[in-house]
């Protein structure tokens, strides 16, 4: 049996953790945080923010269109970015350092 679990949670991450510059990832289905690794492991408050952006912005929904209003949002801070995805009943977290620089004025 655990050996069954560690193989649907292989395949729910698989990639995620060779994301360059990533710090730790969520996978998040509406019954809670279905794997987690990194910065990220175990955060039920971070997986539960995020859920609760997804379904503000879920509501953003298009006259007539059963499909959802966006597939991934970015959720931009200083030091790092939120890089959120939807694929199926699943939602997939990143947690990305931010290396965007500043513009340069001269």
């Amino acid at each position: 049996m655990l050996t069954c679990c560690f193989q649907t949670t292989a395949a729910l991450t698989q990639g995620l953790e060779r994301i360059p510059d990533q710090l730790g990832y969520l996978v998040i289905s509406e019954d809670g945080v279905l794997a987690s690794a990194g910065e990220l492991e175990n955060d039920e408050h971070t997986a539960g923010v995020i859920m609760q952006m997804v379904r503000t912005a879920c509501r953003f929904r298009l006259h007539g269109s059963a499909e959802p209003p966006f597939k991934r949002m970015s959720v931009m801070l200083e030091d790092f970015v939120y890089m959120v995805t939807i694929s199926g009943q699943k939602v997939f977290v990143v947690k990305r350092q931010n290396n965007q620089r500043e513009p340069v004025n001269v």
